[in-house]
């Protein structure tokens, strides 16, 4: 009764440590530049503020009421399971992956009126591209993809717990840190490509910039691809993705043509530094840190759920699912604070590679307007859910940056 009592705190703050000492110990360490003060009124239009505001204070409630939402089903499952999954039988792979997909497709179905929600306030405002039927189709394609996951996960933790009924926090854990390498080293070439086409950039001058880009910053940037975003979207972005040889830099269709070609540089150039700082492993050993406690973590908070006689096959799925999603949301506060400097980082290498901070102004001014972004958030959305320094930081990063500093 004793360890069962203090199972719990300790685990608690064996999971604290490690999250929060992982993101001290691989933030980067040198080169951040600190951001001179810059105001929003100054680089965006009171009708762009107007805008952008009325856009994302209705976007925000709708995602953070279906992240509560979403929360509060996963409770009711857990603390009052379905009959069905109470009697289902141990032994029986059938039932455990339908379990695993149901609860993954139950959320689906509790949150599709918020998603719809908001996709419409999407195409409102004209950052949304897509039609209903394309909207429902990407809704169809990745409730497949997460239910099928779901399954094997599902199968995966019953056969843990049975095996490892004390300790099966361990290989969960390590299962964490294989899977997360896998994922990152398939998802470019496996996932990616059921919803979007990418096209290596073509011979010419952008990939001729690019090209050099990257020569100078002396990184392998592997491949480098223009994506059909505008199916989707009227915003712009980049991103990099993959590890080995599925490496890649991926930009937007809507980055490549409606930006100047300094602009395009200047993105690119922040894209390089991630792979300059071999930002993805990064992420990855923050993981290989953070996981075995987090997973130690969610067998504690199923232990305090789920009596011991009820831990056996399907049942335990729903403890299980409210578990790990309170434990992720923790760690990925963590994981956000790590994010940031890690993107500060990008953008100050950007700044010292391309030597335009007026180009970098003005891919973030657009960028934001493109996309309704809010510029200057308030600082507790930042510290939850914030994976990038703020607009406004970020001009101020260009403007520091101009003024020598």
């Amino acid at each position: 009764m004793h360890d069962r009592g203090i199972r719990l705190p300790v685990a608690l703050g064996v999971a604290v440590v490690a999250a929060a000492g992982a993101t001290l110990a691989l933030r980067p360490r040198s080169g951040l530049i600190e951001p001179a003060e810059a105001r929003a009124t100054a680089y965006f239009s009171p009708a762009q503020l107007d805008r952008i505001h009325s856009y994302v204070g209705p976007q925000r409630a709708l995602a953070i009421g279906s992240l509560a939402l979403s929360g509060a089903t996963l409770a009711l499952i857990a603390l009052r399971p379905p009959r069905a999954i109470r009697r289902a039988h141990a032994h029986r792979r059938l039932a455990t992956a339908a379990t695993g997909a149901g609860i993954v497709l139950a959320i689906g179905v509790v949150t599709l009126p918020l998603a719809a929600v908001s996709h419409q306030r999407s195409v409102d405002y004209g950052l949304s591209t897509q039609d209903w039927g394309g909207w429902a189709g990407d809704v169809g394609k990745s409730a497949a993809i997460e239910a099928a996951l779901a399954a094997l996960g599902a199968l995966l933790l019953v056969a843990l717990v049975r095996r490892f009924p004390r300790r099966w926090w361990i290989p969960g854990g390590v299962a964490v840190v294989a899977l997360g390498a896998v994922f990152s080293f398939l998802a470019p070439v496996v996932l990616e490509p059921v919803f979007n086409k990418f096209t290596a950039l073509p011979p010419g001058e952008l990939r001729s910039d690019v090209l050099s880009l990257a020569k100078r910053s002396g990184v392998d940037v592997g491949q480098v691809y223009e994506v059909d975003a505008s199916r989707r979207t009227t915003g712009s972005n980049a991103y990099v993705a993959g590890l080995g040889s599925t490496k890649r830099v991926v930009l937007y269709d809507n980055l490549i043509h409606g930006y100047t070609p300094p602009q395009v540089g200047s993105v690119v150039a922040h894209e390089l530094g991630h792979v300059k700082h071999r930002d993805v492993p990064r992420g990855l050993l923050w993981l290989a840190i953070a996981a075995l406690p987090a997973t130690l973590l969610v067998q504690a908070l199923v232990e305090r759920i789920v009596p011991r006689e009820g831990r056996a096959g399907a049942a335990v799925l729903p403890a299980a699912a409210l578990s790990i999603a309170l434990v992720s949301f923790g760690t990925g506060i963590a994981s956000n604070a790590l994010s940031r400097p890690v993107e500060a980082s990008a953008d100050a290498y950007a700044l010292r590679l391309t030597h335009d901070p007026k180009a970098f102004v003005e891919v973030e001014r657009k960028l934001t307007a493109d996309n309704l972004i809010d510029p200057d958030p308030p600082g507790w959305l930042t510290t939850l859910f914030g994976t990038h320094p703020t607009t406004m930081e970020r001009i101020g990063y260009a403007l520091r940056f101009e003024r020598g500093g």
